[in-house]
């Protein structure tokens, strides 16, 4: 590969050296770097709405309600871009500190729009005069003065330079405006300016890194054409075109970066032969009082071909709440214990690890398996006791919480690790464990196998990137005897008629659980709490039965007394908080109710009805809100996008019990970020490809990477050569991810 010549931004027309500082802020330095700073959207009349246009849709939205809308259809969060000519303004003074612009805008459709601003009024009234053509963009509402409003929104005022290629129908971009940029005065007016000398320039030399035959196949724009497309394109067609090429791309490095990183693992790292009809897994096999599964069955027959491989098993796998996934690691791990190794089972929280405790020492009971427990919460000198058992072997099953990767722990040929509910946890927390279970091998250079456990299932995009690197197991179905949760949205009109029905069950031997979204009642939040209803429910309607309460705030053995009066049925009722969210099993509970429903989450609320329904009987969930709930929802209080969310999550939990239906919808509320959690650190960053939208690119990306490492497994033909020097680039600017991966 030739040399290029690199020309630095402050030698472009309309940059300089102050300016070329502000852009190397951003990563920017030279031609290149710049000609790769693709706009994040466009301006274009033909598919700009016009202001009456969107008064109809803002209106119809609020016209939604719980019974209508259809869940799988809505959008959120959508931005709007409207063009009109400012016909009004007024700045008025509220205080010496405080003044409101408000600017009415009109585009001949006979409605009108206002715009206000409370920050930086004086900015924008010197900015904008009565006459301006503006491109306004952002989130409208409407109001009873003003059917169109926005609040905030970003500005850009159309000079007349730019209004003659507006009218006749050009495609103009917008690029993302960092708050740099905008105190140095670059706007969206200059930036365009800057690329059109950029690329009548003709000193920008992109290499070019798809294989020519991947471009033709593929109908693709090579690099150069795809960029100048980007940044000025004639038409929509050939937009979405470039477009495709920079996300099939960025997909296409992605999954060949961690295709190639798992061949690197599986030539360069060894894992422990495990045999998969030892004694004790024959007679477990024997002695299981159910049937398993097909897909339990599957997931086991994908666990023991990894065992035998000879290489570390990655894998995650994936399974609705009751669909059996612990009976399957159960099976795994008399394997690896028969065959002289430590287990370590590593759960979110304290309840959940003595759960797992419990349910070990109850299935292995008699199979002469020392199982200890390992938490935070423990004290020193039984803490102290464990730690002995374990760097001496004797302890062969540790379950724990994160007090398993503390830097004081030492194991002792510990050859499996299980992370049970794996979006608890951070990617790095998993690396930690592995590496310390590498370390407990001594002389032999060995990897454990490790299995990632989600009850929460995974939307497929996040499934082929933040867990790229697993293969991937899916159990669907649920045991034979399990019925569906039925699920009822309720209002309190309908108390008296749930209140008779809850008697009735516990009357037939039943129990119930009701989930309260706090601990104690809060002046700031007029939310129900579970301990002021405790009160009220134990000496008021339930008073002739047997009432518990459990919540956060409790201490952990407090919380584990709770439970196991409920499970020993010494309550009829259990007033919780999310605590249960993760929590024993209840075959006996065949009720849940959920008070101010509307305010949990999605993957909450599901996970909160999978604590019921795990027995033979008939279980029920009831999502209790407002009476009138879609006229409570249109309080000036609750803003418009998250009272259409929540009467999806609402109308999805009603509709479906299906998790990876709920998981997509969950994504599509709440974007990648919020779903995996703010724990999940070293999760893949993309510039261009959207998680929630391109999940048919990101699948496509991830296709053509495979088969392009079958026919070039080192990427060493002269037409790959490229593509190799691209990926290898991508993996280094990526090491958060893979590094950790």
């Amino acid at each position: 590969m030739a040399k290029h010549i690199e020309y630095e931004i402050q030698y472009l027309k309309g940059v300089g050296p102050r300016r070329a500082e502000v852009f190397a802020e951003e990563g920017i330095k030279t031609f290149n770097d710049l000609a790769v700073y693709f706009p994040r959207t466009y301006i274009d009349r033909s598919s700009m709405s016009s202001i009456a246009a969107l008064a109809k849709i803002l209106k119809n939205d609020n016209e939604e309600n719980l019974r209508n809308v259809k869940f799988n259809e809505i959008s959120f969060k959508k931005e709007y871009s409207i063009l009109g000519k400012v016909i009004n303004k007024k700045l008025t003074e509220i205080n010496r500190f405080k003044k409101i612009l408000n600017i009415i805008i009109s585009d001949g459709s006979g409605v009108n729009c206002k715009i206000v601003f409370f920050n930086r009024a004086d900015y924008f009234d010197k900015a904008v005069e009565i006459g301006n053509y503006l491109v306004v963009s952002g989130y409208p509402e409407n109001d009873k003065f003003f059917e169109v409003n926005f609040v905030h929104p970003e500005l850009e005022i159309i000079d007349e330079s730019e209004q003659e290629l507006y009218q006749k129908g050009a495609i103009l971009p917008k690029y993302k405006l960092p708050d740099g940029f905008v105190k140095a005065g670059i706007n969206q007016r200059l930036l365009r300016k800057i690329f059109r000398d950029l690329i009548s320039s003709k000193k920008i030399i992109l290499d070019e890194t798809l294989p020519e035959s991947l471009l033709q196949e593929l109908k693709l724009p090579g690099v150069e054409e795809c960029c100048q497309i980007l940044h000025f394109p004639d038409n929509f067609q050939i937009l979405e075109a470039a477009r495709y090429r920079i996300k099939f791309e960025e997909s296409l490095l992605f999954q060949l970066s961690l295709i190639s990183l798992r061949k690197i693992q599986e030539i360069t790292e060894t894992g422990l032969i495990i045999e998969k009809n030892t004694e004790n897994v024959k007679r477990f096999y024997k002695n299981l009082p159910f049937q398993l599964t097909q897909g339990q069955i599957n997931a086991l027959k994908d666990i023991f071909a990894d065992f035998a491989s000879g290489k570390p098993m990655n894998r995650l796998l994936q399974g609705d709440v009751g669909s059996g996934k612990t009976i399957v690691s159960m099976i795994a791990i008399l394997a690896v214990v028969d065959m002289g190794y430590q287990v370590a089972f590593m759960a979110p929280t304290e309840l959940l690890a003595e759960q797992h405790l419990h349910t070990f020492e109850k299935f292995f009971e008699g199979y002469n398996i020392n199982i200890v427990q390992l938490v935070g919460g423990q004290k020193k000198k039984l803490r102290d006791e464990v730690k002995v058992s374990i760097v001496s072997g004797e302890a062969q099953i540790i379950c724990g919480t994160h007090a398993l990767f503390q830097s004081d722990i030492n194991f002792n040929k510990l050859g499996f690790v299980i992370i049970d509910e794996q979006h608890r946890f951070g990617v790095s927390q998993r690396a930690e464990l592995i590496a310390m279970a590498k370390k407990s091998h001594f002389t032999a250079d060995i990897m454990p196998h490790s299995l990632v456990m989600s009850a929460t299932p995974i939307p497929r995009t996040l499934t082929m990137t933040a867990y790229g690197d697993l293969d991937v197991t899916v159990i669907k179905e649920r045991p034979k005897n399990r019925k569906a949760i039925l699920t009822k949205v309720v209002y309190e009109q309908n108390r008296d008629k749930v209140n008779d029905y809850i008697k009735s069950e516990i009357n037939s031997g039943r129990q119930c659980y009701f989930v309260y979204p706090l601990v104690e009642k809060s002046e700031k939040m007029e939310l129900k709490a579970a301990t002021e209803y405790y009160e009220e429910l134990k000496e008021g309607i339930f008073r002739d039965y047997r009432v518990g309460l459990l919540h956060g705030q409790m201490l952990w053995y407090e919380k584990e007394v709770a439970m196991r009066e409920f499970l020993d049925k010494n309550f009829d009722i259990l007033i919780a908080t999310t605590v249960i969210e993760v929590g024993i099993d209840i075959p006996n509970a065949t009720i849940m109710v959920i008070e101010e429903a509307d305010r949990f989450g999605l993957a909450q609320l599901h996970q909160l009805r999978g604590r019921v329904g795990r027995g033979e009987h008939q279980s029920t969930c009831f999502l209790f809100t407002k009476n009138h709930f879609q006229y409570h929802m249109k309080s000036a209080k609750i803003d418009l996008q998250d009272r259409k969310a929540a009467i999806i999550r609402l109308k999805a939990m009603e509709e479906t019990t299906d998790g990876f239906k709920i998981s997509e919808i969950d994504l599509k509320l709440r974007g990648p970020g919020d779903v995996l959690g703010t724990r999940q650190a070293g999760m893949p960053h993309f510039k261009y490809i959207d998680l929630i939208t391109d999940a048919d690119i990101i699948s496509f990306g991830r296709k053509i990477a495979q088969n392009l490492l079958k026919d070039d497994p080192k990427l060493n033909k002269v037409e790959n050569i490229p593509l190799k020097r691209a990926v290898k680039a991508y993996i280094n600017s990526g090491k958060e991810f893979f590094g950790i991966a």
